[in-house]
């Protein structure tokens, strides 16, 4: 069955199409800050999820202390839309890099993460053509085994070097915990702390991050801030983590079954480019509103395969469907733009204006 919304989508839109309900936009920006003050830790949520100007001045109009980015010109865009605080929460290497971080400075206040020599040795430049000095935090492996030194004498070690480079000026610790692996982030937080501390310096900044950790917000003693990315949208992945109803989902995929060729299979329009591989340790690539027991089982790069057998209803060919995707921030960056609605109404489009961006 088709809703109307979904239809007056495919007539206006085609599909598959992305779609964002303001309401619920609103809602889960109102939810987290509402957390974040609760527990006394600033919100600092990161915009790799949205990639749009507009919704990173909802969140900082709705009390964020400011915003993270992933990447450079994820930054860029941000900082021409006239955001002001800005981390980015990844090691940059190279000139090329280090001219358009120190562009970036003139513009607006950066703060950069590092876990090696390397990357803060090249730093230094990028301050140099600010004309100001630039903040960097230490980032710290607490766990979840990506990017982060993994032992806090190598922290102590790289918030010296910050300290004495000339231009930079040691901020703090940025840390990413595992849901589980808080009580090892706070003794590596305390070791880290103590260590710096010897040496005449302070964490003014120490920031935690991760949609899935909303059940953590504010255990670790001494963070300052939190860095949420998906909660904007929500996806169901944060439904599996326990951290987002169906009802906080504000962003779904519109998709039209094309093919119904037996009775316990179909064809959705929404393939690989549209949804992603990216499974995200669930079974399926999404579910299905209208038909919740209906599986994704497996996608062409235009073509969602559709397995019926445990679906008590069934779609028809030329049902438009509405599909919660199972991570929301690849689905984004791979859309030009989204349609905004509000209750029954389309509101327009919105572009993912940072999808992509190089320089």
């Amino acid at each position: 069955m088709t809703t109307p919304l979904a239809a007056k989508i495919a007539r206006e839109y085609g599909t598959p199409c992305a779609v964002i309900d303001m309401d619920k936009v609103e809602r889960n920006i109102a939810r987290i800050q509402a957390a974040c003050d609760a527990a006394g830790v600033a919100n600092r949520p990161h915009i790799k999820t949205h990639k749009n100007p507009m919704l990173a001045k909802m969140q900082v109009a709705a009390g964020a202390k400011g915003i993270t980015c992933q990447k450079l010109g994820e930054a860029e865009v941000m900082a021409e839309a006239g955001l002001d605080d800005i981390l980015i929460s990844y090691n940059l290497l190279g000139e090329q890099k280090m001219a358009r971080l120190g562009a970036l400075q003139k513009k607006a206040d950066m703060t950069v993460a590092a876990d090696n020599p390397v990357v803060i040795s090249g730093l230094p430049q990028a301050a140099e053509i600010s004309g100001r000095p630039l903040s960097v935090v230490v980032e710290c492996d607490t766990g979840r085994k990506r990017a982060g030194v993994e032992t806090p004498t190598e922290a102590v070690a790289l918030a010296r070097q910050i300290a004495t480079s000339k231009g930079l000026t040691f901020a703090g610790f940025m840390l990413y915990p595992t849901e589980t692996g808080w009580v090892d982030a706070q003794k590596f937080f305390d070791q880290a702390l103590a260590g710096v501390r010897e040496h005449g310096l302070d964490a003014s900044i120490v920031s935690t991050g991760g949609t899935p950790n909303l059940k953590n917000l504010g255990s670790l003693k001494g963070a300052t801030e939190h860095r949420f990315g998906t909660y904007i949208y929500n996806d169901r992945m944060q439904v599996a983590a326990g951290v987002a109803t169906w009802d906080d989902c504000a962003l779904n995929i519109y998709s039209t079954v094309v093919s119904r060729a037996a009775p316990e299979r179909g064809i959705l329009d929404a393939g690989s480019k549209t949804l992603t591989t990216d499974a995200g340790g669930l079974d399926g690539f999404g579910l299905i509103l209208e038909h919740p027991q209906a599986k994704i089982a497996r996608f062409a790069e235009e073509h969602g395969f559709l397995d019926l057998s445990r679906s008590n209803t069934r779609p028809n060919v030329g049902d438009v469907v509405r599909i919660v995707p199972n991570h929301v921030c690849v689905v984004v960056n791979m859309m030009d733009e989204v349609v905004m609605v509000r209750g029954e109404e389309i509101l327009g489009t919105l572009p993912v204006a940072a999808r992509g961006k190089l320089r």
